[in-house]
Order: structure tokens, then sequence, then C-alpha cells
């Protein structure tokens, strides 16, 4: 296949994903602004009103390495339509949980709709499949802005669905299901082919601990768990803080809107910054934008507040989990690629689960008033941000780093 055929084959998948990351991936804005809401309404126990949210990333996590192992067995596409038929029987399971008033099977749909976004998080690694080299920064940039649209799709389409039922938030989960309908069919047009199986033990590459070993995928895994970490933190917490602080829920769903919008937008152009600065850097910046989030969303409780802090979280999320993403990707063989992948993602959402479990015990149960919790939710921030900060310096200040520089 010329350069030429590769370059279009390249373009082609990328259009398609970044197709499926804004109809499909509408959903997960969607549902993280109303899931912790209609937990506060259904859960005995406050501390735990965000657990629909974090059910759904344990259920990320679980699903990430058989996911990863299906897409290196059977293909991107096949593991793709499984993520959108989770997506969709996780919808129906929720809706059916609110109608019956069983907070229990709403967190059992929860965990099933993980599903979908474990599959979700794979779009990135599929667009650097068939990209050359010098393309695929960018490829990664321009699916992850595909959420773009996902992020006026989707609190918009709740805020439309999410009393259209007596039964409150119950619509919201039925455009959920049609959202996997029809995002699935995109799926016929992806151009990746599967990866041949490893003739010898060989040649299948490194083990997943030898791997870990490997400074560079260590030190992009830990940055890629603290940056999602963070922002579902926060985001997971915000929708509670914004009506716990008197404002309502439209407001809230606008400030993840927001938040959603700027997760995405940098990425027409961080492949660009890449490429130009280096990956270091951009993920360094990454950490530091994550790092004034949380400084503006201490210094006050204002709708403005919520709405800046949540912006530069959402920079700081892209920075340092595209710039990670691109660590990583540089850093296996084809053969390394499902096994690298699905462990990156069992870890990184593995924390994040933790992060999104924490978010509604400190928001809630950490202080007497929201703001309090608020002000915990935030502060819990520092030590995940000297992790990252301490091993991305070790990374640059080894000798072979400062060589190749």
């Amino acid at each position: 296949m010329t350069e030429t055929h590769l370059y279009a084959r390249a373009r082609r998948n990328v259009a398609v994903l970044v197709a499926a990351q804004a109809v499909l991936g509408a959903q997960l804005p969607m549902i993280f602004t109303y899931a912790g809401l209609a937990g506060q309404n259904m859960a005995t126990n406050v501390c735990f009103a965000t657990m629909p949210v974090t059910m759904i990333v344990l259920g990320s996590m679980l699903a990430a390495s058989p996911i990863s192992s299906i897409m290196q067995k059977y293909g991107r596409k096949t593991g793709f339509f499984i993520g959108a038929l989770g997506g969709f029987l996780g919808a129906a399971i929720s809706a059916y949980g609110l109608f019956v008033d069983s907070f229990a099977l709403l967190l059992l749909g929860s965990l099933v709709t993980g599903i979908y976004m474990s599959s979700q998080g794979f779009f990135r690694f599929a667009a650097v499949d068939t990209a050359p080299d010098g393309f695929r920064a960018k490829a990664i940039s321009w699916v992850m802005a595909g959420g773009l649209a996902s992020a006026v799709i989707g609190p918009q389409l709740g805020k439309g669905f999410v009393d259209s039922f007596v039964v409150p938030f119950m619509g919201m989960y039925f455009a959920v299901m049609a959202l996997n309908l029809i995002g699935s069919l995109l799926f016929f047009f992806l151009d990746i082919p599967t990866p041949e199986a490893p003739k010898d033990a060989k040649s299948a590459g490194r083990t997943r601990w030898e791997m870990l070993k490997t400074p560079e995928i260590a030190v992009a895994i830990i940055c890629a768990m603290v940056s999602y970490s963070l922002m579902n933190l926060v985001m997971t917490s915000t929708p509670l803080a914004v009506v716990g602080c008197g404002f309502g829920n439209d407001d809230a769903a606008d400030v993840v809107s927001g938040h959603v919008f700027a997760m995405f937008a940098p990425s027409f152009f961080t492949g660009h910054l890449i490429a130009r600065f280096g990956v270091e850097k951009i993920v360094a910046l990454g950490l530091a934008t994550l790092a004034a989030a949380g400084v503006v969303a201490l210094s006050g409780v204002e709708l403005s507040n919520f709405f800046i802090a949540l912006i530069l979280l959402g920079v700081g999320w892209n920075f340092g989990f595209i710039g990670a993403t691109t660590m990583l990707a540089r850093a296996h063989t084809e053969e390394e690629r499902g096994r690298v992948q699905g462990l990156n993602d069992m870890l990184v959402f593995g924390c994040v689960t933790l992060a999104s479990l924490s978010s509604g015990g400190l928001m809630n149960c950490s202080g007497g008033d929201p703001v309090q919790g608020w002000t915990a939710v935030n502060i819990a921030m520092i030590p995940l941000l000297t992790l990252a900060g301490g091993a991305l310096i070790w990374l640059v200040m080894r000798p072979a780093a400062r060589e190749r520089v």
C-alpha cells in the first residue's frame, strides 16, 4: 500500500472515530450530569450519591482487559459493537431501576454502561492503528476533538429528556439507548485490520510486568491515571456542588457542558503542540492547568468560579491525557498493543473508580455544608498532582532522556 493510500485510510478511520466520539460519546456527559443527582434522590445515605458514576467507571475498569483482548483477537470493530451494546443494555437497566425505584438496579445498569465507557477509551488507540508515524499525534487529537460535539449534544439532550417522563431522569436513559443504536452503525465504515496472532512467545513482545518496568510506559500510565482521576474526582462532584450552592439543575448541566467542551476543544491543536514542543512539556502543562483549576475552585463558589474551574479542568485533562496516550503509543510494538493498552486502561480506570467513589464521600460527608465538601474535593487533588509531577520530572531527568535532548 502506497503512502498516499495509507494516509487516506488513516483519515477515513479517524473521520469514523470522530463521528462515533460525537454521537456515542454524548451519553457519558449526559449520564455523568444526572446520574449523581438521581443517586442522591434514591440512596439511603447521601455519601453514596455518586455511586452510579462510580459503578460506570468500575465497569470500565473491569471491561478494559477483556475488551482489549477481544479487539486484539477479533478486531476493533467487534470490540466497539460490544461497547455500544453495553451502553444500550446499561441504559435500559438503569431506566427500569428508576421506574421501580431500585437503587441496586440503577447501580447494575451503571456497571454495564461501563462496558461502553471502556470501549470508547480505545477510540484514541484505534486512531493510530493505521496512521503513519508522522500522523499519530494528530490522529489522536482529532478523534478526541470529536468530543466537542458530544459536549453540546449530551448535556442539551439530557436537559430536553430528563423531565420527559413522570419518573425523574428516566427519559434521559431512553435518549442514551437511542444514541447507542444510531451510533453503532458508524462502525461498519471502519477499515482497521485485525492484528496477526504472534507465531511464538518471543514475537508476542514483553510481558505486562516487563512493560511496567519500562520508564516511559510507567510514567505515561501514571500521568494518564492522575489526569483522568482528577478530572473525574472534581467533575463527579460538580453537579452536587452547583445545586448544593443554590443553583439549578440546568446550571449544573451548563457547567458540565462547558467542561466537556474544554476537554475536547484543545484537541484541534494538542497534536501540533506535542510535535513542536515535545510530549513531556505538554503533559507538564496539563498537570499545571489541573492545579490551576483547583486554585480557582477553592477561591469561591459563585457560578463563574464553577465555570472557570471546570473549563481549566477540561483543558488540563486534554493536555495530560492526550500527552500520556502519545507517550504510551510510541513505547510499545504492534504485538504488544492489546496487552499494554488493556493494562493501561485497567490501571487508569481502577484509579478513576477510587476517585469517583471518593468524590461523593468528600462532597457529602466531609463537612457540614456543600462549600466544605467542595473544598475537600479540590484539596484532594494535591497528592495526586505531586505524584504525577514527580514521575514526569524523574523521566525527563534520566540520563537516557537527557542524551535524546
